[in-house]
């Protein structure tokens, strides 16, 4: 269930009444400074219908930012927000405690950072499963980020619990042959509603 969506950062038109202000450059020319970089985030219930959101959400977002759902970028950033949410949901979970959902778009760096912040405090989980459980379902997820993105990470969250991190790239998504062909699957189209029709 989504119980509270911000949406900053995004690029304002340009023209008359516009907040991008000119600056004086030391040299005396003026110039636009430059936009902020767009922004997603949102509090999602820490539930698997909360992690379908997530990704659902995360493909609007990318398809807002241009690129389309069936983009290779958005199919990276559609999974790699489906394995985080899972996760955080699986293993992060509290009750009573949603978890967050943030989405960066850095253009001059070209990479989609992608956060999910959950309650439960602990270590950046294993890439990989344990050897002795090669059959076992944990783990496998966090494989498929390490392939798809350029790099992810773990981080105290503040006052409690923890920031999963991944950055994917926007030029080339690394190991996007590995993105399975299914890829957006049926419920992450993001079609967009009609403005009659109720958001999710």
């Amino acid at each position: 269930m989504l119980t509270g969506t911000t949406i900053s950062g995004e690029e304002p038109p340009r023209g008359a009444g516009s907040p991008v202000a000119e600056a004086v450059a030391p040299d005396g020319e003026t110039g636009e400074r430059p936009a902020p970089a767009p922004q997603f985030s949102a509090q999602l219930a820490s539930s698997p219908r909360g992690a379908r959101l997530a990704r659902r959400l995360a493909v609007r977002r990318m398809e807002d930012w241009g690129y389309p759902p069936e983009s290779d970028v958005s199919c990276a950033v559609a999974l790699v927000v489906g394995e985080l949410a899972a996760n955080a949901v699986r293993h992060g979970r509290v009750p009573g405690r949603d978890f967050a959902l943030r989405l960066g778009l850095d253009g001059a760096a070209g990479l989609v950072r992608i956060e999910v912040a959950d309650a439960a405090s602990g270590k950046r989980p294993p890439a990989a499963p344990p050897p002795s459980c090669p059959e076992g379902e944990s783990g496998r997820g966090l494989l498929l980020v390490d392939i798809l993105a350029v790099r992810w990470g773990c981080e105290p969250r503040h006052p409690v619990g923890k920031t999963v991190w991944a950055e994917v790239s926007t030029d080339a998504v690394a190991g996007a042959h590995a993105v399975p062909a299914t890829c957006p699957p049926p419920a992450v189209a993001a079609r967009r509603r009609s403005p009659g029709q109720a958001s999710v």
